[in-house]
This record gives structure tokens, C-alpha cells and sequence, in this order.
């Protein structure tokens, strides 16, 4: 068998996974009544090609010293991280898709760092500051000498936030290498698409002026992913910046480029059709 052939298998793995992960999105989601649709859909590929290709962790120590760290800024999507760690191991996927934002539920509308043995290194809510955070945790890794490395992730719409790009500038300036963002460029906002909101363009030239090495990627493409996550781990003067361009509701025809489900869960109904269409597209 070839080296192609092994990676195609490999990501064809990997694609089912991710619709694996958006199916628990969908149940999760319905069963809650509330949270987000969109963005946690649209990230699927993403935390699948991070989890389950390029993070050192292990879900039986996830407070190892050595483990690389993943903030999540854009913590409204966390169903997504939720799902993805139940497939990793770190909880049962049960104990997500029947206990999302329920009371004294680990598993609240914004992922938080209560539980340590979810393997999840922070609160998240206020849009913009979860840049600032990993910027903290970069940094003191380099202080420490330490090999791991932190990602973050965060969404478009908070690229509109003044503290997102104070922490740009100082990771820049400070050429934090060990550091990854990942941008999800999937265009919508809570109240629309972002550039009838707050124009972002030209968003790849406004990190490289502040001493970013960007790279742009199809956030579907689970190849294109993990091949950017690794060539993020091999610069050595500065951080990296990874445009994930995706598609918000990704696999749920009635969910894909609508703002509206931002912020909106699938009825019993639309639960089915979307679980539907999910397990039709899984490649045999």
C-alpha cells in the first residue's frame, strides 16, 4: 500500500469522525434546547484534525505537564469540544449528549476549566480575551523552557474586539513561536454576516503586519488542516495564524451560511432531518 493510499484512508477516518462529532452537536443540542448550531457544526474538521492528529495529550493524565494547551476563545461553540473530547476519551459521549447546559452539568453553555479531568485548560465567554490568555500561557512555556505548545482558537467575529488585537501585537512583537491561532472564517456573526457587521478584510494582511505567519486553509479539508498545524509547529520566528475558512452549519443543508442559527438549536424535527442528512453523507 502506498503512503497516499494510507493518508487517504487516514482521512477518510478522520471525515467520519468529524461526522461522527456533529451528530453528538445535533442530539446534544436538541436535547439542551439551547446553545449554538452554526459555528459548532462548521468546527467539526477542525477539532478532529487537532485532537485526534496533532495535540499531545492523554486522556487518561489530562493534567500531564508536558501536554500541549488549547484555549477555546470563542467558547459558545463549545458542543464541539464537548463531543470531540467524549470521542477522545476524557468522558463519556452519554454524559455530553444528555447533560449539556443541564444544572451541575460539567458541560455548560460556555466550556470552563472546573472539571479537570475534561482535559480543558480554560473559562471561556467574553469574546476576545482568550487570545490574551494563550498569549500568557506562551509565553510562560517559553519562560519555563518548556516543549509544549499552545493553540487557540477563536472566531470572526471577535476579530471586531480591541483586546484581541492588543494580545496580536504583543505575540508578534514578543515572536511567541510556540504559539498557533486559529481563526474559524466562516463570515457570520450574532447579528449578521461580518462584513456587512465590521468589515475584516483584508484579515490575512492585518496579522502578517503585526509579525504573523499566516497560512490559509479550507476548514474542511482535514488534509489541509493537520498539514497547517504541523508547518505551525516547525516556524521558529514568530507565531502562526491559521484561517480555517468554513462553512457555519456544515452537513445540515437548511443550517449551512444562515446567521440565524448562530445561536439556535434544532427542533425534534429538524433534529432528525439534520441527523438524516448526516448519516446519509458518510463515506462507506
Amino acid at each position: 500500500m502506498s503512503l497516499d493510499h494510507e493518508l487517504c484512508l487516514r482521512y477518510q477516518e478522520l471525515e467520519k469522525k468529524a461526522n461522527e462529532i456533529r451528530q453528538d452537536v445535533i442530539q446534544a443540542l436538541a436535547n439542551a434546547g439551547s446553545g449554538h448550531s452554526a459555528g459548532s457544526l462548521g468546527m467539526a474538521d477542525v477539532f478532529t484534525a487537532l485532537y485526534f492528529s496533532v495535540l499531545h495529550i492523554d486522556p487518561k493524565n489530562p493534567s500531564w505537564p508536558d501536554r500541549d494547551r488549547l484555549v477555546l476563545s470563542n467558547a459558545h461553540i463549545c458542543p464541539v469540544l464537548y463531543a470531540t473530547l467524549a470521542h477522545r476519551g476524557f468522558c463519556s459521549r452519554a454524559s455530553f449528549v444528555f447533560s449539556l447546559r443541564k444544572l451541575s452539568s460539567p458541560f455548560q453553555g460556555h466550556s470552563n476549566n472546573h472539571e479537570a479531568s475534561l482535559g480543558i485548560e480554560t473559562c471561556g465567554g467574553p469574546l476576545g480575551q482568550g487570545l490574551s490568555q494563550a498569549v500568557g500561557m506562551a509565553l510562560a512555556a517559553r519562560m519555563d523552557q518548556a516543549t509544549w505548545h499552545t493553540f487557540c482558537l477563536l472566531s470572526d467575529g471577535e476579530m471586531d474586539e480591541g483586546q484581541t488585537w492588543e494580545a496580536v501585537m504583543f505575540a508578534g512583537n514578543k515572536r511567541l513561536h510556540n504559539l498557533t491561532a486559529i481563526v474559524d472564517r466562516n463570515n457570520i456573526q450574532l447579528s449578521g454576516f461580518t462584513e456587512e457587521r465590521m468589515p475584516l478584510e483584508p484579515l490575512a494582511d492585518k496579522w502578517r503586519a503585526f509579525n504573523w505567519h499566516v497560512l490559509e486553509v479550507d476548514g474542511h479539508n482535514i488534509g489541509q488542516i493537520i498539514d497547517a498545524l504541523n508547518e505551525a509547529k516547525t516556524i521558529y520566528e514568530k507565531p502562526t495564524v491559521i484561517i480555517a475558512h468554513t462553512v457555519p452549519g456544515k452537513g445540515v443543508d437548511f443550517m449551512e451560511q444562515k446567521p440565524e442559527w448562530h445561536g439556535r438549536v434544532p427542533t425534534t424535527e429538524e433534529a432528525k432531518r439534520a441527523l438524516d442528512q448526516l448519516r446519509s453523507s458518510i463515506i462507506s
